[in-house]
C-alpha cells in the first residue's frame, strides 16, 4: 500500500515509517518540523534501505493536502502531526485546538475529496481524564478534568465517531496509546524533542549524559505505593506495531474501532528510574517536586480489546526500553 504518514518526521511517526517501509508498503511523509527534524527521515531510509518520499508543510495547509493527494495515489493516512506538550496546552489551549483539530479537519477534508476512506488516528489516553477505575477499558467515559490537550483529542474522537456514522464507507481507527518510551534497536532514530523535554524518559536520558544536572520528578504526594505517578510505559516500536496491525484490521473492517495501546501494568516514575539507573549502571540525581497541572495519579490500559481484534500486544520490556533509549542518546550525542 501507499500510506501518507503525517507528522513522519517525528519521535513516533519516524519509527511508524520504519515498520511500513520493512513491511513492504510505499510511505510518503508530511512534516513541518515543528518538533521534528529532517535527519530523522534519512536515518529512516538507512535502517530500511528504502527512500521515504517527503513532502515539507503543514497539515492544515488544505491547499497542499490537496496537491499531495493529487500527486499521489494514498491508500490510507497515519495521522501524527500535531502538539502533544499537556503543560504548554494548560497555558496555550487554542495553539492546540487550532493546531490539532484543526489539523484533523483540513486532513479529513482532503481525503473525504480524494476518495481516501481510511486512517488510523493517534489519539491518547488522555481522553479518560482521572481514572474511575483501572486498569483503563476503552468503555471508560470521557471526564472533563483532562488537559486542552486531551480535550482535543476528545474532540477528535468525537468527530470522527459522527463521520463513521454519517458516511458507513470510512474505516477509521482511534488508537488511545498511553506512554511511548525507547528507540529504535539501531540507536538511529529515538525522542529529540526540541528545547526542555516534556516527557520523564528524554529528560531523565539528558540528566544521564550530564546536559541536565538533576532530573525534577513531579509530585511525590500521589495515593501510589511510592508516592510518585504510575503510568503504562511501552516501547515505541510496540506500539507502531499496533498501528500497522490496526491498518490491517482495517484493511477487512469498515465503520469506526476505538482501542487502547499499552503494556497493560503500571509502572511508578521511580521505579523507572530505578530501572534505567540499573540498566546504564550509571546513577541519576532526581529532586522530587510540587505535581504538574494536567497530571493525574494512575494511569494504565487494558489491552483486551487490542489483542482481541488486531491479535496484537505489547512484548519489549522495561528493561529493552531503557537499553534502547541508552543506545539511542550514545549514538546522538556521540558519546
Amino acid at each position: 500500500m501507499k500510506i501518507l504518514v503525517t507528522g513522519g518526521a517525528g519521535y513516533i511517526g519516524s519509527h511508524a515509517c520504519v515498520s511500513l517501509s520493512q513491511g513492504g508498503h510505499e510511505v510518503i511523509v508530511l512534516d513541518n518540523f515543528c518538533n521534528s527534524y529532517p535527519e530523522a527521515l534519512c536515518a529512516t531510509s538507512q535502517i530500511t534501505g528504502h527512500p521515504v518520499v517527503l513532502v515539507e508543510g503543514d497539515v492544515r495547509d488544505t491547499k497542499l493536502l490537496k496537491q499531495l493527494f493529487d500527486t499521489y495515489t494514498i491508500d490510507a493516512v497515519l495521522h501524527f502531526a500535531g502538539l502533544k506538550a499537556v503543560g504548554e496546552s494548560v497555558s496555550k489551549p487554542l495553539k492546540y485546538f487550532d493546531s490539532n483539530v484543526g489539523g484533523m479537519i483540513a486532513l479529513l477534508g482532503a481525503m473525504e475529496g480524494a476518495g481516501v476512506h481510511t486512517l488510523v488516528f493517534s489519539s491518547s489516553a488522555t481522553v479518560y481524564g482521572s481514572p474511575q477505575k483501572l486498569p483503563l477499558t476503552e468503555a471508560h467515559p470521557f471526564l472533563s478534568d483532562t488537559s486542552p490537550y486531551g480535550h482535543s483529542k476528545q474532540i477528535i474522537e468525537r468527530m470522527l465517531a459522527d463521520l463513521a456514522v454519517a458516511n458507513p464507507i470510512w474505516r477509521i481507527a482511534c488508537l488511545r496509546y498511553f506512554n511511548p518510551v525507547g528507540a529504535h534497536e539501531t540507536g538511529l532514530i529515538g525522542e529529540k524533542p526540541l528545547g526542555v523535554p516534556n516527557n520523564l524518559m528524554p529528560y531523565l536520558a539528558d540528566v544521564a549524559i550530564g546536559r541536565r544536572k538533576r532530573l525534577a520528578v513531579f509530585g511525590g504526594d500521589y495515593p501510589t505505593h511510592d508516592g510518585t505517578g504510575i503510568r503504562d510505559y511501552i516501547h515505541v516500536m510496540d506500539l507502531v506495531e499496533g498501528h500497522i496491525a490496526a491498518l490491517y484490521y482495517l484493511q477487512k473492517q469498515m465503520g469506526l474501532v476505538t482501542v487502547n495501546l499499552g503494556v497493560g501494568r503500571g509502572l511508578s516514575v521511580l521505579e523507572l528510574i530505578r530501572t534505567f539507573e540499573k540498566t546504564i549502571n550509571k546513577c541519576v540525581p532526581y529532586d522530587i517536586v510540587d505535581r504538574r497541572v494536567g497530571d493525574v495519579a494512575e494511569c494504565w490500559a487494558d489491552v483486551t480489546k487490542s489483542a482481541n481484534l488486531f491479535g496484537w500486544k505489547a512484548k519489549r520490556s522495561v528493561e529493552q526500553m531503557c537499553r534502547d533509549t541508552w543506545r539511542w542518546v550514545r549514538k546522538s550525542n556521540k558519546i
